[in-house]
């Protein structure tokens, strides 16, 4: 745990191999709620290690990685992006059909305004031309007149 003295040497220590004893199965009584191993009682290793320690312990087989499931052939995001493309496709034609609505109502109604314009000078241009040349209504003819203090006198 704690490194040497670099001035000692290193001391040498006994290397203890430990075997466990084995449980023979005349002895075990065996509890329903403790799970028991499928293939019985593995086999202990002990293994030294370089600076002379030993290490006791159950050899375990490697985990085996878990297969990788099959990728679809288009990923969900390039689905997603596409039906968002197709969704905003659809809301821009509809704009360009609203714009396009919107514009021509705009020159049916100027169209109408002109027009309405166009008939009413033409009629106010009629009424106006042919006042000299209708003789109707009342017409007075004044030769002499007098006024005394605001009175006419005829």
């Amino acid at each position: 745990m704690y490194p040497e003295h670099p001035g000692h040497a290193p001391v040498e220590r006994a290397v203890e191999v430990h075997h466990p004893t084995p449980i023979t199965p005349a002895a075990v009584t065996p509890a329903p709620l403790i799970p028991v191993q499928p293939h019985g009682v593995p086999t202990v290793a002990s293994v030294v290690l370089p600076d002379g320690r030993v290490v006791t312990g159950y050899a375990m087989s490697p985990v085996q990685p878990e297969p990788v499931a099959a990728k679809p052939p288009v990923s969900r995001a390039a689905v997603n992006v596409a039906l968002g493309g197709v969704g905003f496709l659809a809301v821009c034609g509809g704009l360009l059909l609203l714009t396009a609505f919107i514009t021509a109502l705009t020159a049916l109604i100027t169209q109408l305004i002109t027009l309405a314009a166009v008939i009413f000078g033409g009629w106010i241009a009629v009424q106006v031309f042919s006042a000299s040349s209708h003789k109707g209504g009342n017409t007075f003819n004044i030769r002499k007149a007098v006024f005394k203090r605001n009175h006419f006198n005829g």
